[in-house]
């Protein structure tokens, strides 16, 4: 009875605070990438490139995080 309720405590959750922040700031630099994209009359295109490259970092951190960490 001890050794399944110590089972059923490790695995409830994969889930931390610092995943919930990657998250949020995937949404964040994504609002941000559209609203570059948006500008007139004048694109920035060194900010729109190094928003481009943060966003695939963060979206493929987020790939590994859901899918090999949290269904793990």
């Amino acid at each position: 009875m001890f050794l399944a309720a110590e089972e059923a405590a490790k695995s409830t959750s994969n889930i931390n605070t610092f995943d919930w922040f990657m998250l949020a700031f995937t949404i964040l630099i994504l609002i941000g990438f559209v609203r570059l994209l948006k500008a007139r009359p004048k694109k920035n295109v060194f900010a729109i490139g190094f928003t481009t490259i943060a966003l695939l970092l963060f979206l493929y951190i987020d790939y590994i995080m859901i899918f090999k960490i949290w269904m793990a």
